[in-house]
């Protein structure tokens, strides 16, 4: 697993949209983002599609795929952070060069929701840890919330722990709130074979479900390759969904589960669904029973991934320890076993 050099102050991140772009209206929101992030040491490059959002993209495929290489061949940019997710990053694979990035040094690629389709390719594809986690606009409220700041300690550490929030919520707005997010529930992680006490290992993989499972059977993703090159480490998967029924989870997972990419499976943690509902008196828990059945691993469900912050930050590729006690855990990632 090759892993970015670690994130210094005064290094460059770009930021790129290789899915949605930001529209004029929210142009202040991404601009504080920005400011935020030169105030903790770094500076910004933004590509010139960034601002721009026309039927879901930033601009056509072939000018997304050019942004994102331009900033990974270049060699002051450290990171790259999109703005946010979208709906049609899978239309720009066909035209990155995957032979040049997994022969590049690598970069940092840090995002979330349809940014899944290029963290999740980078890493199975070309043995590139990534990071499904805070995305750029994630930093463009009053002040950056502590768990997006944690996206900086992953990139600069070869080591992180985390821990599960004490409350998680909703999002306060995109159009100028100085607010950060509503965190008015309490969290607790769950297990759904109601163990009190789970701990397992392995190699951290995953992302949003909804675009993940799109990947299936597409050259982009060498899943058994991948699967049997780290077969020694085992694996936990990092899940989460946004806009899926408990029908389109159960689906999504019997398929990834008959297609092979549970194999050597030590664990899954399944984050806090956006955008979801029952299907009838189908519920989450029946969707992960049955998407899941026959594995004989630890699952836990409502986890700190995904769209309803806060989040975890997931190191793609890491090297990951779960440890979990009655509706609290702690996620420990590290370069190296």
């Amino acid at each position: 697993m090759q892993y970015a050099r670690l994130l210094h102050s005064g290094d460059m991140i770009g930021v790129c949209a290789p899915s949605s772009g930001v529209p004029e209206r929210l142009a202040a929101r991404l601009d504080k983002a920005i400011a935020n992030v030169r105030a903790l040491g770094y500076d910004i490059m933004e590509t010139a599609s960034v601002r721009r959002n026309v039927k879901c993209v930033s601009s056509d495929a072939k000018t997304r795929a050019a942004e994102f290489m331009a900033l990974y061949e270049n060699p002051s940019v450290a990171a790259i952070i999109p703005p946010w997710g979208g709906e049609f990053l899978m239309d720009m694979l066909p035209y990155l060069d995957f032979v040049k990035l997994s022969e590049l040094p690598p970069k940092w690629v840090c995002g979330y929701s349809d940014i899944t389709v290029l963290t999740f390719v980078l890493t199975t594809n070309c043995d590139i840890a990534t990071i499904h986690g805070s995305s750029f606009m994630n930093m463009g409220y009053g002040r950056i919330h502590e768990s997006d700041l944690v996206v900086f300690e992953a990139m600069s550490r070869r080591e992180i722990t985390q821990h599960n929030s004490e409350r998680w919520g909703g999002f306060s707005g995109w159009d100028g709130s100085e607010e950060i997010y509503k965190l008015n529930n309490k969290t607790n992680w769950k297990s759904l074979c109601g163990a009190q006490k789970l701990h397992f290992e392995g190699r951290m993989i995953g992302g949003c479900l909804d675009v993940l499972c799109k990947l299936i059977g597409t050259p982009y993703v060498p899943i058994t390759t991948f699967l049997n090159t780290y077969k020694n480490d085992g694996f936990i998967w990092t899940l989460e969904s946004c806009e899926m029924t408990a029908a389109d989870i159960y689906r999504s997972l019997w398929q990834m589960h008959a297609c092979g990419w549970f194999q050597h499976c030590n664990g899954i943690l399944y984050g806090r669904p956006d955008g979801y509902h029952d299907s009838s008196d189908f519920k989450l828990t029946d969707a992960l029973r049955s998407g899941l059945n026959g594995l004989k691993i630890p699952i836990i469900y409502d986890a700190d991934i995904g769209h309803i912050p806060p989040q975890i930050q997931i190191v793609n590729g890491a090297y990951g320890t779960v440890t979990y006690e009655a509706g609290n855990a702690t996620v420990k990632q590290a370069h190296t076993r």
